[in-house]
């Protein structure tokens, strides 16, 4: 625990990941990605499909990882337990996914954005690689908070003492 600095304690916490933040990484790497293109495109190769293919992969495990870690938290039948160290894993590499996700989709963006304005047949050419890029970007956003949201912990019912429950010579 730490200490405010009018001395109350406060526990740490781990807050959702903010949609906020999302959008403003992916505004600013279309800003980058557009600025980028449009000064180097001529000195390009034609884009390629691997990092598009990566973030789809990256996707697709986080999305059946959400699914066996919201089974396993809720304690559905047949599913095993998780260990609390593993779900504090998956929270990390969900929100640092969901980051990643939203700079490509971003950056795809401006990219494509920039080659759709331009009358080449090299841009032409290069806007299906891009547009799997945003896609999967915006795929691997998807699934990291899908997997963030499945990490909670259930909300239990409020269960209310009453003097029957407690065994004698306890309080």
């Amino acid at each position: 625990m730490s200490a405010n600095p009018d001395g109350r304690r406060t526990d740490p916490s781990l807050r959702p990941t903010s949609i906020s933040v999302l959008v403003v990484a992916g505004l600013a790497a279309a800003a980058v990605g557009w600025l980028v293109l449009s000064f180097t495109y001529t000195r390009l190769p034609q884009l390629p499909w691997t990092p598009a293919l990566v973030l789809a992969v990256l996707a697709v495990a986080e999305a059946m990882l959400a699914q066996n870690t919201s089974a396993r938290i809720q304690r559905k039948p047949g599913a095993l337990p998780v260990q609390p160290l593993a779900v504090a894993r998956y929270v990390a590499l969900a929100k640092a996914s969901s980051l990643v996700g939203a700079i490509f989709a971003g950056f795809s963006a401006g990219l494509l954005g920039w080659l759709l304005l331009e009358p080449t047949r090299a841009a032409r050419e290069d806007v299906p690689a891009t547009t799997g890029g945003l896609v999967a970007g915006l795929a691997l956003i998807g699934a990291a908070l899908w997997l963030e949201r499945a990490c909670r912990v259930p909300e239990q019912p409020d269960r209310q003492d009453d003097d029957t429950d407690r065994p004698s010579g306890r309080l």
